[in-house]
């Protein structure tokens, strides 16, 4: 209730903090667990053993799961067994086969609903030089406060130079330059503008700041609700109210006519590409796998999009080459090609970059330039787009994101991590950027557009990297991350990341979540 003094040593020793400030530790050294054993695929059949099940299951959303042993796949904690529902395998006639595989027989479906959102392939302006940095933050603060300034507790918000001195209550909308943890367990925020700067002060008192604090992350734009003592000039410390996120409004879900796929790291010209199940899912879009009811729901699939790593690279990480089965980034392509063409062409196909792909690491990534994809470039059903990239599926908006960023939000914080990113999905909408965090693992381009801004709601945010199944709904936006068709590497061995590989999410008829696996 009593206000503040002005000066900012003695309202820490009045608060009764220690000086002496220190960073909260994030970084951890990696840990090496023991190899888990080799996932095994079985061999494609078109008639299922007798009283035997096949590996194809629909998996949908559950709560919690212990996880299973260390030595073998993790399964992801969103998802629960009384969910899964097995299904027997049956033969395929010929007759059957020509009624589910369309490809046979000239394409009728209308793709005319299908708009590109944003793709930044043909969009990136940047010198390298300072003066486009300093163009990028401030064009992220100017996107970002213009989405600040519509929520309520915001619209009297103000610049730092315009704080009078005997003002005492503050409304800002500023990003974070610093973030640091006190011995007694108070968070000290430093913040600016383009006018000025000033220190904001989380109270450990406070146990919903402290935690929203905890989760805070530098170059990110919030709103803050602050006090000050009268008389106090504007550039010094105030007492944190409320901490205010961009966040995205609450969206009716879509319901849609047609089913859509989502892949990520394939890693196709990788020893671990589990090509077996691969082509068991190619042949189950096609007709030519799963019971009756399965293909029914194959039949129905109008999109797929791969958002990333659609093949394994070439000196991506130390060592890398040793588990190459095809050390030619182009054979690479040209084997997506030989895998992707299988697919029926009425079905249209999404490809995004990943930082495996032959584009530039630096995000926003432009599409795979044709010059090592010319074979994939010639089916006629696939449409190569930027990472990020926004896509309307006939009026279903997808954000296809590869997911680097996940990277870093682990990294930042004690509260997320690569098991869960369906947690680090919700944070990417609550903060309304893929990449908030600056010069750290991720890297970003200094260019006059900051691209990596999720400028609208999605319907649905599709992600990947981490190779590690998960989904969630948040405010009515499907939040996905499509895994991955690799088993463990030697360098995820290191950081006891553990895969989950050869699960499909897919987004069937009505706008319902489901997923299918492929791999006992």
């Amino acid at each position: 209730k009593d206000m503040v003094p002005v000066d900012v040593n003695t309202i820490m020793k009045m608060e009764g903090l220690n000086l002496d400030i220190k960073s909260p530790a994030i970084d951890e050294k990696p840990k090496v667990v023991e190899k888990p054993a080799p996932v095994k695929t079985k061999p494609l059949e078109t008639k299922a053993p007798e009283n035997k099940q096949t590996g194809l299951e629909i998996q949908e959303p559950k709560v919690e799961e212990k996880p299973k042993e260390e030595t073998k796949p993790k399964i992801n904690p969103g998802y629960a067994s009384e969910h899964v529902v097995k299904i027997e395998d049956a033969e395929v006639s010929k007759e059957v086969e020509v009624k589910y595989k369309r490809n046979l027989t000239e394409s009728k479906v209308n793709f005319d609903k299908f708009k590109v959102l944003k793709d930044t392939s043909n969009k990136s302006y940047t010198s390298g030089e300072i003066g486009n940095l300093i163009e990028y933050f401030q064009n992220r603060y100017k996107k970002l406060s213009g989405i600040l300034e519509k929520r309520p507790e915001l619209r009297t918000w103000q610049k730092i130079n315009e704080i009078t001195e005997n003002q005492t209550d503050l409304n800002l909308i500023v990003m974070i330059t610093d973030i640091r943890s006190t011995k007694n367990g108070h968070y000290l925020i430093e913040v600016e503008d383009d006018t000025g700067s000033m220190p904001i002060l989380v109270s450990k008192d406070n146990d919903e700041l402290i935690r929203a604090a905890r989760n805070l992350m530098r170059d990110e734009v919030i709103g803050v609700i602050a006090q000050k003592r009268a008389g106090q000039s504007e550039n010094q410390l105030a007492i944190c109210q409320n901490l205010i996120d961009p966040d995205v409004p609450r969206k009716d879900r879509k319901e849609v006519d047609f089913g859509t796929v989502f892949t990520s790291d394939i890693h196709i010209g990788s020893s671990t590409f589990l090509e077996d199940a691969f082509v068991r899912f190619t042949k189950w879009l096609n007709g030519d796998y799963g019971s009756e009811e399965q293909r029914e729901m194959a039949n129905n699939v109008k999109y797929m999009i791969i958002g990333g790593d659609i093949v394994d690279g070439i000196g991506v990480y130390p060592n890398q080459d040793k588990e190459l089965a095809i050390k030619d980034i182009t054979a690479q392509y040209d084997e997506a090609a030989r895998l992707v063409g299988d697919i029926r062409s009425d079905i249209k196909i999404i490809i995004t970059p990943g930082n495996h792909d032959a584009s530039r690491v630096a995000e926003p990534q432009p599409a795979v330039p044709e010059k090592y994809a010319k074979s994939l470039y010639k089916l006629n059903n696939v449409e190569f787009l930027s990472n990020p990239s926004t896509v309307s599926l006939d009026g279903l908006e997808v954000l296809i994101y590869h997911g680097r960023g996940i990277d870093d939000m682990v990294m930042g914080s004690n509260d997320f991590s690569h098991e869960r990113n369906d947690l680090v999905m919700k944070e990417f909408l609550r903060k309304r950027h893929l990449a908030p965090l600056y010069g750290e693992r991720t890297p970003l381009a200094s260019e006059l557009e900051d691209h990596l801004v999720i400028d609208n709601a999605p319907d649905v945010l599709h992600t990947g990297h981490v190779h590690i199944n998960t989904y969630t709904n948040y405010k009515g936006i499907h939040c996905i991350n499509s895994g991955t068709f690799q088993t463990q590497t030697e360098f995820q061995k290191i950081y006891n990341i553990v895969p989950t590989p050869a699960e499909v999410p897919i987004i069937d008829v009505g706008g319902v979540y489901k997923q299918l696996k492929f791999i006992d």
